[in-house]
C-alpha cells in the first residue's frame, strides 16, 4: 500500500497576509513609476513640477506626493506591529483610499501604466477584504 503525499499548507495569519500584499503593492507602485519616467518628455515635465494630478513645484505639492508613498510603505510594517483592531481598520481605510487614488490617477496614462493599475486596484481592494474578513477567536473564561 502506498502513502499519498501532498504539499503542506501554511495558513498565514491576517497580519502577515496584509503585510505581504502591501509589499507587493509597493513594488508595483515603484516599478510602474520607474518605467513611467522613460516616457518621452516625462522628466522635463517633472522638472517643471508636473507630477500626475499634483503640482510638485512647491513644498506642499512634494509633501503630498511623498505622503502618497509613505503611507503604503509604512502599512507593510504597521500591518504586523499594530494591535489587531487598529491594524484591521487602517488596512480597510487605506486599502479603499489607495484604490480610489489609483482610479483617480489612471485616466490618460500609457497602456503599460493601465496594466499596472489593473493589478494594483484589485490588490488594494483585496487588502480591504482581507482585513474585513480578519479571523476571530473565542475569548472568555476557561
Amino acid at each position: 500500500m502506498s502513502t499519498k503525499l501532498r504539499l503542506e499548507e501554511f495558513r498565514a495569519p491576517a497580519k502577515l497576509k496584509l503585510a505581504a500584499m502591501w509589499t507587493s503593492l509597493m513594488f508595483l507602485y515603484i516599478y510602474g513609476d520607474y518605467f513611467y519616467l522613460f516616457q518621452p518628455g516625462k522628466l522635463e515635465s517633472m522638472g517643471a513640477g508636473e507630477v500626475g494630478p499634483v503640482n510638485a513645484s512647491d513644498a506642499m505639492g512634494m509633501a503630498a506626493i511623498s505622503m502618497m508613498m509613505v503611507v503604503p510603505a509604512l502599512m507593510i510594517s504597521l500591518s504586523l506591529l499594530l494591535p489587531p483592531v487598529l491594524s484591521k481598520w487602517m488596512n480597510v481605510l487605506f486599502g479603499l483610499v489607495y484604490a480610489g487614488i489609483l482610479v483617480w490617477t489612471m485616466p490618460g496614462t500609457p497602456l503599460f501604466y493601465l496594466a499596472y493599475g489593473a493589478i494594483e486596484i484589485p490588490l488594494s481592494l483585496f487588502i480591504t477584504l482581507t482585513a474585513l474578513a480578519w479571523p476571530r477567536v473565542k475569548v472568555g473564561a476557561a
